[in-house]
């Protein structure tokens, strides 16, 4: 029951106003009397991304959404060219992605593309009418909105096709990592991390190799003079989360990749590392912040049932919470919560009466966790959304419960792909920009 974290579809990049690749100067009435010849720019290309072009008014409204953002975040943007050309290097990654999505048939249909936008509103404790208004009092079109997330969605899918289906973890890995925790006492550290990333082209010169290392020298010595983090993070990194002042947010020490593990090893909160190299590049890395640092200990497991209710082109949102509503009283009057799964419930869990057997925690999607912990035992949920519809929830038993031997192995490898997943999506972007043909227009003066 995993699934994208709605919040990083919240993530809204400004309203971007889509051009054709022709002639982007048009003549125009001024309220005074001009030559009858004159034209005026209203637009212009900025670059050529194979077939599509990316104009300078897409590139400043995206500059706006992202200054207002650093601003909420409390970061100070870099210079405003510096700013500009990191927005339209982010930008030509992203429309890469699309071309590549859509050419390949990725499609996200209006029908899951409205359930996502909806769950978006409700992370922000709005009703989906709420939502749109104030996206529109913040000059945010809500049509454009709803096809930022769809673009959104469709990356997602993109990467898991073609990279995260492709890792493979070895049994031999496994048993190696296994060992390794063992050996440090599984420690439970965690880590809040910023990063920089310069990436190197495929195939790198030896002179490019040295000028981006030259470079990486040259933040690491800013840093270290005192320079703010996030605001050189969004002036040079090549890293997607450039844009957020290379956040990477919290991160459990043994599902960081072992360059970075090594050197948090040695850094107390606040500090940076040196330059490290990597096939994608070269990082420097910011540790913000550390909790944890035990031995993993007994954890808890819950034992749970639910009734679910799909929605459909056939069951409306508003359906579903009906029949639930419906279900829930019968329920809270004496019917059978097992029966009533048995025969309402679209779940594969409805043959044994909605029933989840013990779950771990991070084995269920974000939505069914919160609303499972927030529960007494023997307490029934009230009506709430996840990916796959909408819900009722019982607990029935807690424990707390040491690791299994053939659940630690399902986590290692749960833990292995998503390290070799980092590193194989860094490496897979640098492959698609070097593959792209991409030309750059700078304005004639």
């Amino acid at each position: 029951m995993r699934f994208l974290n709605p919040a990083a579809l919240a993530r809204f990049a400004g309203a971007a106003l889509a051009f054709g690749a022709g002639n982007l100067l048009a003549q125009t009435t001024a309220p005074t009397p001009v030559a009858s010849n004159q034209v005026v720019l209203v637009d212009r290309i900025v670059a050529v991304v194979n077939s599509e072009v990316i104009t300078s008014r897409e590139i400043a409204a995206r500059v706006k959404a992202v200054t207002q953002q650093l601003g909420q975040q409390g970061t100070q943007p870099p210079p405003q060219e510096v700013l500009q050309q990191q927005v339209l290097e982010r930008m030509i990654m992203d429309r890469l992605q699309i071309q590549l999505a859509k050419e390949t048939a990725l499609r996200v249909d209006d029908l899951q593309l409205d359930r996502t936008v909806l769950r978006v509103a409700e992370s922000n404790k709005m009703s989906l009418t709420e939502f749109r208004r104030a996206l529109e009092r913040d000059g945010v079109q809500f049509d454009r909105f709803r096809e930022e997330i769809r673009d959104e969605i469709m990356l997602s899918r993109l990467r898991e096709r073609e990279v995260d289906a492709r890792i493979a973890v070895s049994d031999n890995e496994i048993d190696y990592f296994l060992s390794q925790q063992d050996a440090s006492q599984t420690s439970t550290t965690d880590y809040n991390l910023a990063h920089i990333l310069l990436r190197l082209p495929d195939q790198a010169s030896p002179e490019q190799v040295e000028k981006q290392r030259g470079r990486a020298e040259q933040v690491l010595l800013q840093l270290r003079e005192g320079a703010d983090f996030a605001k050189l993070a969004v002036g040079f990194s090549d890293a997607p989360d450039a844009l957020q002042g290379g956040a990477m947010g919290w991160r459990a020490r043994d599902r960081l990749p072992e360059l970075f593990a090594h050197a948090l090893d040695g850094m107390k909160p606040g500090e940076v590392s040196g330059v490290m190299r990597s096939p994608a590049g070269f990082h420097v890395i910011k540790l913000v912040e550390r909790r944890g640092g035990g031995v993993a200990a007994l954890v808890e497991q819950t034992h749970a049932r639910h009734i679910l209710v799909k929605t459909s082109e056939i069951v409306s949102e508003a359906d579903a919470k009906r029949k639930l509503n419906n279900l829930r009283e019968r329920i809270i009057n004496g019917a059978d919560f097992g029966e009533l799964a048995k025969l309402n419930s679209d779940d594969a869990s409805s043959i044994k009466g909605g029933d989840l057997g013990w779950i771990y925690p991070g084995d269920t999607v974000p939505e069914f966790e919160r609303m499972m912990d927030s529960l007494k035992v023997g307490q029934l949920s009230e009506l709430f959304a996840s990916p796959f519809g909408w819900h009722l929830l019982q607990v029935l038993e807690r424990r707390k419960t040491s690791v299994s031997g053939e659940r630690k192995r399902q986590e290692a490898r749960l833990i292995l792909r998503e390290r070799k997943a980092d590193e194989a999506y860094q490496e897979w972007l640098r492959q698609l920009r070097d593959r792209a043909f991409v030309e750059y227009r700078p304005e004639e003066r």
